[in-house]
């Protein structure tokens, strides 16, 4: 038999079974969009940082010294200690203060470094993204991630000390090495107060290895010589950090759409087997050989799943895009370019059909072994079921007979139905996962309180060009004052400096009553930052600046340091922000450096008359209701899951749908009959239904404290986020009494449309037929 022959009789399996087709492509579209949007999400989250890191030599450790306590030539010995790779260094590192505002930065702290052209240096060869490097004294290069405008290229800035630096060039380093370059004259001339040297070791996976490695390079130094050091991990993993919020997410649902897709693609090749048994006979008569009749059924499964496949690399590499772009909003990426991998939709391309066809071909194997004649003697014989026992025992119960029919009809078929189930399961602990991380999204989110809260901005942050009427002290003392405040909180935001580390971070500086602003994050560990020399901080940043509670930090601002400790935990945050309180701030600066007002209303009061009395006593400031709101991340993490839970939970209704149709085409006699003797087609879309729905309720019971489990560990590694167990647990008895209705309705919304076709089969045809 040849090539020609086997590909007609596949091509006319497809045909014959079209229905059964477009499913197989619905699902296999489905699952590969969801898994090369996860393949893409990992794939970002890593190799992008160390593709740009390597390519620019970046330091292991960037290490910062105290020059009281050794000097330019003993940091250069370390260079030629045992496990030092190469060495870039010692490089004079100065604190700055810029007076007034530069190129969209506020007044305050730039750490500068004076180092020559880096593009030949064996250590982090910062890479210039517009203008040139600093060649002259007086003339500055500001680091920046992601490039700056040319017309920014000659601007003057001025320190608090008067010196004018003239910006030549904008540039990058995976490193973040520090805040800007000049020459090392010039840095010499600044009075610095620090050493720079970058380092790369031979042995650097971990950070227990950089502690060791950075010990033998120093070695023999004075004590407190090293004032602090930065480890390339601990930027890799901040690199990383926004799009790790979606691996465990995208993970599971690609896992799981895997799952239900190899699934559904074994039920549909086992029923039609089953149902083809006739049919295999004449196959293997008119001289198709065991291989030939396998061919058949993979050619049949394979060709929907090629398109579903090509479909769902293209829509899932198109969404990849906007997802990625997403997950590392906010993250400084250097010269990372963070993109889908290429070699992505060849993998998928290549890697689901195999899928399929491996799914595809332990049922298929059935008809390999069948000979000629037990195939078209079982296609012929009537069909008794194996579940004959279980359907004289429940016909003796005083169930409806239609309810009795239906319940043991699946007992026929018990491996078509555990792989139907099996696919309800899945899409009961999609919905449970999906429902649960909402759950407690929403409470992590929920208002402080019930009051209606006023958003002040002033002229600094509302970007308005009116000069403002009161001073801050006269502004927080009028909105006390107007009719209807209840509390009135403030915040100042300015940009402090952290010895030895070369990026600054934004400070919030809250005051005002009890700071009860709606924009203070919540603190789940540790306390809120309200005493003298306290911070608080999100995940992002402790992970970023590796640090945890307790330890101590060094502001710097106008010339100014104090110490500050790590009290508070917040639950999320920018990976460059702080918070602390006034007392605090008064200790860097007497500028309160005021940006916003949050005034909480008494309950009763006219918002809006209130916003009218702000305006008319400063028309600088910008009042407006607090409208509920939640991080775009937040949101996008709602989105993707509900998003998969749509389209899982669709993929297991429609495994259902393919299995009542094969059940009903095998069992088109028994219903011919059941309605000649009276049954009407109520009753028969009641049998039908009824014959899924209690597997709904199973798959339900099985797959409830699987989705608590999976929910739990998603939430657990979504690390920009730090939950507390309140906040984790939102299983509640209406929720779960919710959730076991799951099963049942992913089962009922499959069924309907067989139940109708079934319980509108003609008597005479039917029985005509047979």
């Amino acid at each position: 038999m040849n090539g020609g022959a086997v590909w007609r009789a596949s091509r006319g399996a497809v045909k014959r079974r079209r229905v059964q087709t477009v499913v197989i492509g619905l699902v296999v579209f489905c699952s590969t969009a969801t898994v090369l949007l996860a393949l893409a999400v990992i794939s970002a989250a890593r190799a992008p940082f160390d593709t740009a890191f390597e390519a620019e030599h970046g330091a292991h450790v960037t290490a910062v010294f105290d020059p009281a306590k050794a000097s330019a030539e003993q940091l250069a010995a370390t260079a030629h200690r045992p496990g030092v790779e190469a060495a870039a260094g010692p490089f004079d590192q100065a604190v700055v203060t810029i007076a007034n505002d530069w190129i969209g930065h506020p007044p305050g702290p730039l750490t500068l470094t004076g180092r020559p052209d880096p593009e030949a240096a064996p250590v982090d060869r910062v890479t210039v993204l517009s203008g040139r490097w600093a060649t002259a004294p007086g003339e500055v290069v500001i680091a920046t991630p992601g490039g700056s405008s040319e017309k920014y290229i000659g601007s003057s800035l001025t320190t608090s000390s008067g010196l004018k630096l003239t910006v030549v060039g904008f540039a990058t380093d995976m490193s973040q090495s520090s805040g800007g370059w000049v020459t090392p004259e010039q840095a010499a001339a600044l009075h610095p107060t620090a050493r720079q040297m970058l380092y790369r070791f031979t042995d650097a996976d971990t950070e227990q290895r950089l502690t060791a490695s950075l010990g033998a390079a120093t070695e023999g130094l004075p004590e407190g010589a090293v004032a602090s050091a930065q480890s390339y991990l601990v930027l890799k993993q901040a690199f990383s950090a926004g799009a790790d919020a979606y691996l465990p997410l995208m993970t599971v649902f690609g896992v799981l759409g895997l799952i239900v897709a190899a699934l559904i693609v074994g039920n549909v090749v086992s029923g039609a087997v089953v149902s083809g048994y006739r049919h295999i006979g004449v196959l293997k008569s008119i001289g198709f050989t065991p291989r030939q009749v396998v061919t058949v059924y993979l050619t049949m499964v394979s060709v929907p799943a090629v398109v579903g496949t090509v479909l769902g690399t293209a829509a899932g590499w198109a969404a990849s895009y906007p997802i990625l772009k997403t997950a590392f909003t906010g993250i400084s990426l250097g010269t990372a370019v963070v993109e889908p991998a290429d070699w992505l939709p060849a993998a998928t391309l290549l890697g689901v059909p195999l899928l399929v066809a491996l799914a595809a071909l332990v049922p298929a194997s059935r008809a390999h072994r069948l000979s000629a004649a037990q195939a078209i003697s079982a296609g012929s014989a009537p069909r008794t079921g194996r579940g004959l026992k279980v359907q004289r025992w429940l016909s003796g119960t005083r169930l409806p007979r239609s309810v009795s029919l239906g319940l043991g009809q699946p007992f026929a078929r018990p491996a078509r139905t555990a792989l139907t189930m099996a696919a309800i399961t899945l899409g009961v602990v999609t919905v449970t996962v999906t429902t649960g991380v909402t759950g407690t999204l929403a409470k992590s989110y929920a208002p402080s309180d019930r009051n209606t809260h006023i958003d002040v901005l002033t002229s600094k942050f509302a970007d308005k060009k009116i000069e403002p009427r009161l001073t801050p002290e006269q502004t927080e003392a009028m909105l006390h004052s107007t009719a209807g405040a209840e509390r009135v909180s403030v915040r100042g935001l300015m940009r402090v400096g952290l010895v030895g580390q070369p990026q600054l971070v934004f400070a919030n500086f809250y005051g005002g009553d009890d700071m009860v602003d709606h924009q203070r994050l919540r603190v789940v560990e540790g306390r809120p930052a309200t005493g003298l020399g306290e911070i608080e901080a999100g995940p992002a940043f402790l992970d970023q600046h590796g640090v945890k509670l307790g330890d101590r930090l060094t502001l710097v601002l106008d010339g100014r340091q104090t110490t500050v400790t790590i009290v508070g935990k917040e639950i999320e945050g920018n990976a460059n922000a702080i918070s602390s309180n006034a007392a605090t701030r008064a200790l860097l600066t007497p500028d309160p450096h005021v940006v916003e007002y949050d005034v909480r209303l008494a309950e009763g009061t006219d918002a809006a008359a209130y916003q009218k009395a702000v305006t008319d006593a400063d028309p600088s400031l910008t009042p407006s209701i607090v409208a509920p709101s939640t991080e775009g991340s937040v949101v996008a993490i709602q989105t993707f899951s509900t998003t998969f839970t749509v389209l899982l939970s669709v993929v297991a209704a429609l495994g259902v749908f393919n299995t009542l149709l094969l059940t009903i085409r095998e069992r088109r006699r028994d219903l011919g009959m059941l309605k000649a003797i009276g049954m009407t087609p109520r009753q028969v879309v009641a049998m039908t239904i009824t014959s899924v729905a209690w597997q709904g309720v199973a798959s339900g019971i099985i797959g409830i404290p699987l989705g608590i489990l999976v929910h739990r560990l998603i939430i657990e590694h979504v690390r920009i986020i730090a939950f507390t167990d309140s906040m984790i647990d939102v299983w509640g008895a209406p929720l779960l009494t919710g959730l076991a209705l799951a099963g049942v309705a992913i089962a009922v919304l499959g069924a309907l449309v067989p139940a109708r076709s079934a319980a509108r089969l003609p008597i005479a045809e039917v029985l005509h037929n047979e």
